[in-house]
């Protein structure tokens, strides 16, 4: 097996021809993995239909949006299990692990018969499916980000996490776009009662080629980066919950930005404005495509002003922005692309470098531990619940509920931005 120390001691050609094929390994894994964690609230309309009980439109509807968030109950459960696997076992092989139970997952979900076939067995299959689903992300989740982070290049670590959340936005956006194209192949009737599962197979079935590829990338940690120095670093008690909770409320403004406009609008649009979905899904495609495009310049750009200014670019302008772009989305397709395009923009500028911005906060010898299970925490308090909340409110006519909420968890996450040490291109095992 190759190692980081084995790559370490040849050319400097042969390191960057090795450390590159690692980050497409990494990132095409965590494109199938987001993939087939996107498609479930993408499809959730279908959902609803197929494996709820249908005479309540809108109640199956939020039923599904909360299999949906239970999913994140389970991610700081897997977080807190794989981080200290991934130091005793190597970044690499907690990925391959995670990457296989996030397929069978998605299999399941493709196969689980309807609740008109075996009632509320549907339901309580699709629960199981998305528990596995989130244990799985969350271990994969804490580990694939510390990985980009430990073999980015110190002073293009900004840069290289952005292809982190490329990836990340590439399975979203596949997710989306493959719905489009199966709304035009499809029916609408054939749609809901057996066409929405083709994504499920196919995005189980792909990732066992993210598998193949992963089995040979480098190792960060066990076998390179475990030196002594790094192992001796011991923070006592108060500086651990302090510096967890830093990290929980700036991964809560991250997550629940990240899920207002990746998935949240496009819903909102459909199931409130009455946008018909073939018309939000592509205009929601359109906003992500130039979403993915700014991410790797926004992630240079925290290699020039830090990991700090650029979050903080995310969180304020997001809340200065959020109730003028949400009040724009109406029935016409064009406000939620304008809307959700803007949104994603302002987002991009955080995203692009949040692995490098959590990395550069944590010791080596924590960071695994830290990011599977604050990171994972505040996902599943504030991202798991982000979709059905921004439905249930909005459909009561108290949708300014929820942005205010939101704002409300950006300025946490300002102030613990405006609290950490700016690291950028620090050598990760220098951190104390």
């Amino acid at each position: 097996m190759t190692s980081f120390s084995d790559i370490e001691s040849k050319s400097q050609q042969k390191v960057s021809k090795e450390v590159k094929k690692s980050l497409v390994a990494s990132g095409v894994g965590n494109l199938l993995e987001w993939y087939d964690w996107t498609i479930y609230a993408v499809a959730s309309v279908y959902i609803a239909t197929a494996l709820f009980d249908k005479s309540n439109p809108t109640s199956a509807l939020l039923s599904t949006l909360a299999v949906f968030a239970v999913g994140f109950v389970s991610r700081p459960i897997g977080g807190f299990v794989f981080g200290p696997l991934a130091n005793k076992y190597g970044r690499k092989n907690i990925m391959l692990v995670t990457m296989v139970m996030m397929a069978l997952a998605s299999l399941m979900i493709a196969f689980i018969p309807s609740f008109e076939q075996i009632g509320a067995w549907a339901s309580g299959l699709l629960l199981i499916a998305r528990l596995i689903q989130g244990f799985a992300h969350g271990g994969e989740t804490a580990t694939s980000y510390a990985y980009i982070a430990e073999i980015a290049p110190p002073k293009r670590r900004g840069l290289w996490s952005s292809m982190s959340f490329f990836a990340v936005g590439t399975g979203s956006l596949l997710a989306t776009l493959f719905v489009v194209l199966l709304n035009q192949i499809y029916t609408e009737a054939q749609m809901y009662e057996w066409a929405w599962r083709i994504p499920f197979a196919i995005g189980g079935g792909l990732a066992f080629f993210a598998i193949y590829l992963r089995r040979n990338m480098i190792e960060t940690h066990i076998e390179g980066q475990a030196t002594a120095d790094v192992e001796e670093v011991i923070w006592p008690l108060p500086k651990i919950i302090k510096s967890g909770m830093k990290l929980f409320f700036y991964e809560a403004g991250s997550t629940l930005t990240f899920y207002t406009w990746v998935t949240c609008a496009a819903i909102y649009a459909i199931s409130i404005q009455n946008m018909p979905a073939k018309d939000a899904f592509m205009m929601s495609c359109i906003a992500q495509v130039i979403y993915l495009i700014c991410l790797p310049f926004q992630g240079l750009l925290s290699d020039f002003i830090g990991r700090n200014a650029n979050s903080l670019i995310t969180y304020i302008g997001s809340s200065l922005l959020l109730f003028p772009l949400w009040s724009l989305i109406s029935s016409e397709p064009w406000t939620l692309l304008v809307a959700q395009s803007i949104g994603l923009f302002t987002m991009g500028f955080l995203m692009s470098c949040k692995p490098a911005a959590m990395s550069e906060q944590i010791p080596t010898k924590y960071r695994t531990n830290f990011l599977g299970f604050f990171m994972s925490l505040a996902i599943a308090i504030f991202g798991g619940t982000a979709s059905f909340m921004n439905t249930w409110l909005y459909s009561i006519d108290k949708g300014w509920i929820f942005n205010i909420y939101l704002i409300i968890v950006s300025i946490c996450a300002c102030i613990a931005v405006l609290t950490w040490k700016n690291n950028k291109g620090i050598d990760l095992d220098k951190i104390k």
